[in-house]
C-alpha cells in the first residue's frame, strides 16, 4: 500500500462543480491502493484563495479519518510583513493538532525571501517539512527561481534543519540542465541532458527531496526512461509518491504516477527495495507515522 503526500481536498478546480470531499478522498486512495494521504490546504495564501482549502478546512477533514487521512498546515511568510516575526504560536498550535508539515507552500515569491527564509527555519525547528510549488509565471501561483535554481541553493543552506519537498512545473522542469526558456512551467519533453539543477541540489544537499506528483513529476519520470530509473535509485530515499489528484471522479480514472510505477515493479526495472522507499517507506520516517 502507498502512501501519498500530495493530496487534496475541496474546490480547486477552476469547474466549480468539483468538490473533494473526505468520501471522494477515500474513494481515491482506495481505487489507486493508497493506505494514508497528506491533505496540503492551499488558501491560506491570496494566490490560492479561490482554491477554497485552509488549514482548518483540512484538520476538520482529517478528524473524520485520523487512521487514513494526515493534515498539513500552511502559513503566508508575509504574515505581518516581517521577516523576525515569530510563527510559534501558529506552528505549536497546528502541531498539537496533528499537522505534520508545511505546505502546500506557493506563494508568489522568490524562494529566498527573507520573509520565507523565517518561515522555513521555524518549521524547521518544529521537525516540519516544507513542501512547496515551484511555477515559473509572471502571475498566478508558485515560489520563483532563476534557472539552476540558486534561490532555492540558498534556502537550502540557509536552513539546513528544515527539510525541502520539491513539487511544481519549474521544479521538475530542472531535472534537466537544458531547459527551453519557454518551458520551464510546463511539461519538456525528449531526452535529459546530464547536470540538471534538481539532481545536483539533491546530491549536495541532504535536505532537498521531493514528490512525484502532478503532470509535472509523471512527465519528468517518463520523458526519459533510462535516466528516470537511474534518477529513482539514486534518489530512492528522498523521493516520494504523491499523486496531486484534484477532480472528485478520479478514483474512475488510472492514477499516471502510480501506474508508471506498478510497471517499474513488474518489469524488474527498479529494485522492489527501492520501490517500497519510494512509495511508502520514506514518508513513513519523514513525517513519523
Amino acid at each position: 500500500m502507498r502512501i501519498d503526500v500530495h493530496g487534496h481536498i475541496g474546490r480547486v478546480m477552476p469547474d466549480r462543480r468539483e468538490f473533494i470531499d473526505v468520501t471522494a478522498l477515500i474513494a481515491k486512495m482506495d481505487a489507486w491502493k493508497i493506505e494514508k494521504t497528506v491533505v496540503l490546504p492551499l488558501s491560506e495564501h491570496p494566490e490560492g484563495a479561490y482554491l477554497q482549502c485552509n488549514t482548518e478546512d483540512v484538520i476538520a477533514a482529517c478528524a473524520w479519518n485520523p487512521r487514513r487521512l494526515i493534515p498539513f498546515c500552511l502559513i503566508d511568510p508575509r504574515y505581518g510583513n516581517d521577516p523576525r516575526i515569530d510563527f510559534t504560536h501558529l506552528l505549536e498550535e497546528y502541531a498539537s493538532r496533528g499537522c505534520k508539515g508545511v505546505g502546500e507552500l506557493l506563494p508568489k515569491m522568490d524562494f529566498d525571501d527573507e520573509r520565507c527564509l523565517n518561515l522555513y527555519r521555524q518549521a524547521g525547528r518544529f521537525g516540519m517539512p516544507v513542501l512547496f510549488d515551484m511555477q515559473d509565471r509572471p502571475n498566478g501561483y508558485g515560489l520563483r527561481d532563476s534557472l539552476g535554481m540558486p534561490r532555492l541553493e540558498r534556502a537550502l543552506r540557509a536552513c539546513p534543519e528544515t527539510v525541502f519537498i520539491g513539487h511544481g512545473p519549474t521544479f521538475w522542469a530542472e531535472i534537466s540542465a537544458e531547459v527551453p526558456p519557454d518551458q520551464r512551467s510546463g511539461y519538456p519533453k525528449g531526452p535529459v541532458t546530464a547536470g540538471g539543477a534538481v539532481p545536483r541540489l539533491m546530491r549536495l544537499h541532504e535536505n532537498l527531496w521531493a514528490d512525484l506528483s502532478a503532470g509535472s513529476g509523471y512527465n519528468a519520470m517518463t520523458r526519459d526512461r533510462n535516466f528516470s530509473i537511474e534518477f529513482l535509485d539514486e534518489f530512492q530515499d528522498k523521493l516520494m509518491f504523491g499523486s496531486d489528484s484534484c477532480r472528485r471522479s478520479d478514483a474512475a480514472s488510472p492514477c499516471p504516477i502510480a501506474d508508471f510505477l506498478d510497471e517499474l515493479r513488474r518489469s524488474g526495472s527498479l529494485r522492489a527495495e527501492a520501490l517500497d522507499k519510494i512509495e511508502s517507506l520514506n514518508a513513513t520516517a519523514l513525517l513519523k507515522l
